[in-house]
């Protein structure tokens, strides 16, 4: 059976928490390999809206085993809250398994990041300041705490206690803030080993062992290909790999087991915090877009920023991840518009641009090139197939497959669980 990879195509908020779900009959376990509570999926069943941050989306799918994989980092105060709403709701996470060896986000953690970020002032990065960059610095630097940590209280204390040595000593006399303490936040992470223990597991074992037994992985990412360290508009990026690269190293699984790629595109792009963005619209139909999408994020609430369908980032995600198939999202946002804009290339000082160019200097400099496109008026919500699709939403789709580059296999018509038109099988 196949493992399967959701990444976000464009700067992340692009719906993958829907595609994973629309997967969730047929799949046995869903893998989130990176990120933090920084991320957000929006899942909506029936009249019930559901917002996750650090459980994967399988969980809403009772015969699908959860895994937060070794290349998340965790909050356990806001895990274990996420898993009590869950509850309080009636969905049970018993079955959630966690990497032993995922980092833990600490007090410090969060401290650091939004004192850097106020000290950036103009030139933040629009970090979440929930310590996702500082815990996966600390990780780089090898000095993490990680969630396997928590089962041995002398190991504990002793790894919290160095890195609170140094880190101290930053809060204190660079940044004029208060340190944090040792034996508080050793007392309060003890007390989240208690509830977590049962769920704490060899994970890249479990995964090899369910793929042996032919069961179907799905590993999902938060944000999306722009946002990657490494691939993404950096600085401007998250701290780690969104990317299908990074699901390997993040779940523990080899690169040899995946069958699938799956990229998640908006009918329109959005982006969440600082940073170039090339088809951004900061008129009235930015807001337009924004109102009518519900384009806040899930997490923070923020406004996201909204524009055309950007082809360009779209091709560089289809080469960057090796995307098979493409789940394009919020088709029916764009119900009512005369003519809808795509932007099909760059001018950057007067050259033409396919891909997105070398040099961030430059990128910053892009002006979109656009084509427009008639659009359509009918209520596009209640479609099944996409025959049922007007033909100027037909005519829509089919371009935005030619110019991404890999083939279009399903259409989001409206949040709803049912409201998918399937045009290729994803499993």
């Amino acid at each position: 059976m196949p493992a399967v990879v959701i990444v976000g195509a464009q700067w992340g908020d692009e719906g993958k928490g829907k595609v994973t779900d629309l997967l969730g009959d047929s799949v046995d376990y869903v893998v989130r390999y990176q990120g933090g509570n920084n991320a957000g999926h929006t899942i909506v069943i029936g009249d019930q809206k559901y917002a996750l941050h650090l459980v994967p989306t399988g969980v809403l799918s009772p015969n699908v085993v959860p895994v937060i994989g070794n290349g998340v980092v965790i909050d356990p105060g806001v895990l274990l809250s996420e898993i009590d709403g869950l509850a309080a709701r009636g969905v049970s996470a018993d079955k959630l398994l966690i990497s032993a060896n995922a980092h833990l986000i600490m007090p410090h953690h969060k401290a650091i990041d939004k004192v850097t970020e106020r000290y950036l002032g103009k030139n933040k990065i629009g970090t979440t300041g929930r310590g996702i960059g500082p815990a996966y610095g600390d990780k780089i630097y090898r000095m993490g705490i990680r969630v396997q940590d928590l089962l041995d209280p002398g190991i504990l204390r002793q790894k919290v206690e160095v890195v609170l040595g140094e880190r101290n000593q930053v809060l204190t006399k660079i940044f004029n803030r208060r340190g944090i303490d040792l034996d508080k936040t050793v007392e309060e992470y003890l007390g989240y080993a208690e509830r977590l223990k049962p769920h704490i597991a060899d994970t890249s074992l479990v995964l090899k062992k369910a793929l042996a037994d032919g069961r179907f992985v799905v590993l999902e990412g938060g944000q999306g290909t722009l946002l990657d360290i490494d691939h993404g508009t950096y600085p401007f990026v998250t701290s780690s790999s969104p990317t299908s690269g990074g699901a390997c190293a993040g779940a523990g699984i080899p690169p040899n087991k995946l069958t699938k790629v799956v990229g998640i595109l908006k009918a329109y792009t959005t982006r969440v915090g600082s940073g170039p963005f090339p088809t951004e619209l900061t008129d009235e139909m930015g807001e337009w877009l924004r109102t009518t999408g519900g384009e806040y994020g899930v997490t923070t609430g923020r406004n996201r920023r909204c524009g055309w369908f950007d082809a360009v980032i779209a091709r560089y995600a289809t080469r960057i991840n090796g995307v098979t198939d493409f789940f394009l999202t919020k088709l029916d946002v764009l119900t009512g518009l005369e003519r809808i804009p795509v932007c099909v290339a760059y001018d950057v000082d007067g050259v033409r641009h396919e891909e997105i160019p070398m040099t961030q200097t430059e990128f910053h400099h892009a002006t979109p090139i656009y084509e427009e496109f008639p659009g359509w008026t009918e209520d596009i919500t209640g479609c099944k197939s996409f025959e049922d699709l007007p033909p100027n939403a037909q005519a829509y789709v089919r371009k935005l497959e030619e110019l991404s580059e890999a083939p279009i296999s399903a259409v989001g018509v409206g949040p709803g669980r049912d409201q998918t038109i399937v045009i290729n099988p994803l499993v």
